[in-house]
């Protein structure tokens, strides 16, 4: 049987006129809904709009499926209104994306407590931008802005990426070699220590090193783990340096469990942002999610 959301994008196409104006009735991206156009009509084995511009000018066998389809489609739409108004336990669902260690530092201890259900996905930061377009995600949590006009950004708080050491480091030989200001020496001796780095992302090394030397880092970490977390809990056992966010470690380093080493000539900062599409139906839930990440980033 042919996909029911087909349609009720086919009849919002006809009702609207654009495409675009079909997405936004909808709350889905521009791209669903063509998607769901051109498998009705593959489905079908006929063209249902003409294209002229931006507007959709429905063909008479269009004409023929609207008028066959349309009453039956709003019938069910009204079914499903007067069920969710009815049903007092429904339950909405929303989907998050964020990387694995901001929610494990933040988000994870209030999943019990939320009033909603919850999807939290991870992923590589240009993938959840493209799932945020198309509706799979309702909220992202990046350092990176998308240029999609369906998405709008946030800023909510900052990180400051950082050298972090175990607590063994001599830090008091380090200074002396950053009193040299000698930037070979500096980088020499940061070399001769053991290095953490993870099995995926290497940015916040690549950036920091080539902020403070110029060029890319030229030699690989000695530990490779799972997770920035991991290499925060790694560190805790005395030796070892590795460049990560502040706020993954500002609690082992109030504790003296890790040693903040060096912030860099210049510091390293990156703008936190929410992302979340302009139209959406889970705006309340949304709001909620934000305002525990402001709650645990303090601002």
């Amino acid at each position: 049987m042919v996909n029911l959301e087909w349609y009720r994008t086919f009849k919002a196409i006809y009702k609207t006129g654009t495409l675009t104006g079909a997405a936004d009735s909808l709350f889905i991206s521009q791209p669903g809904v063509s998607l769901h156009l051109s498998s009705l009509e593959a489905y079908v084995g006929y063209k249902l709009f003409d294209r002229t511009g931006r507007k959709m000018i429905p063909t008479e066998r269009g004409k023929v499926l609207f008028n066959a389809v349309a009453e039956p489609i709003t019938k069910l739409e009204d079914v499903e209104k007067n069920f969710q108004k009815s049903t007092e336990k429904h339950t909405p669902t929303i989907s998050v994306g964020m990387c694995f260690e901001t929610f494990q530092t933040t988000l994870e201890q209030y999943v019990s407590t939320l009033p909603f259900n919850l999807i939290i996905s991870f992923g590589e930061y240009p993938e959840m931008l493209d799932q945020l377009d198309k509706g799979i995600l309702d909220l992202i949590i990046t350092p990176r802005k998308g240029s999609s006009p369906n998405i709008q950004h946030e800023a909510f708080s900052s990180e400051q990426i950082v050298l972090v050491g175990g607590k063994d480091i001599d830090t008091a030989a380090f200074n002396k070699a950053l009193k040299t200001k000698d930037a070979e020496h500096i980088e020499e001796w940061l070399k001769q220590e053991k290095w953490y780095g993870t099995t995926g992302d290497m940015e916040h090394l690549f950036q920091f090193w080539t902020l403070n030397f110029g060029h890319k880092p030229n030699f690989r970490p000695n530990y490779i783990v799972p997770n920035l977390n991991s290499i925060i809990r790694c560190l805790k056992g005395g030796t070892g340096l590795a460049v990560v966010p502040d706020f993954l470690c500002k609690n082992e380093i109030a504790d003296g469990e890790v040693k903040l080493i060096w912030e860099g000539k210049k510091k390293l900062e990156n703008t936190l942002y929410f992302g979340c599409r302009k139209k959406t139906n889970y705006q309340t839930e949304i709001e909620h999610i934000k305002s525990l990440f402001r709650k645990m980033m303090g601002k």
